[in-house]
């Protein structure tokens, strides 16, 4: 069965950061292209950055400089790295994939941040 699972939240003070995980379970992982999406309490699902196969990038405006994407092929996972994190990026946030016109979505991941 096709699963994405996500690891990583947390509760951090401005400033501070962290690494989210999503862990894979296809072998053609290496194929997709994977994004991450946050949900904030009250708000619509917003896509945050997109990762390519060939590991071309791309952030929404208000992560730009402070997040950044990456993937390992090998370990079939999808990260997404945090700095400066700011109260606005409170959210839960969501790996997901699109393949053979289906989505998919993990379970997702609280990220909090508050002094």
């Amino acid at each position: 069965q096709v699963q994405l699972v996500e690891s990583g939240g947390d509760l951090v003070q401005p400033g501070g950061s962290l690494r989210l995980s999503c862990a894979a379970s296809w072998d053609i992982f290496r194929f997709l292209t994977m994004d991450w999406y946050r949900q904030a309490p009250g708000k619509q699902r917003e896509l945050v950055a997109v990762i390519e196969g060939g590991s071309i990038t791309n952030y929404a405006d208000s992560v730009k400089g402070r997040f950044t994407i990456s993937r390992d092929n090998a370990k079939k996972t999808v990260y997404l790295q945090m700095n400066g994190l700011e109260p606005e990026d409170t959210a839960v946030y969501y790996c997901h994939t699109n393949w053979g016109s289906r989505d998919y979505w993990g379970q997702g991941t609280q990220v909090s941040v508050s002094s």
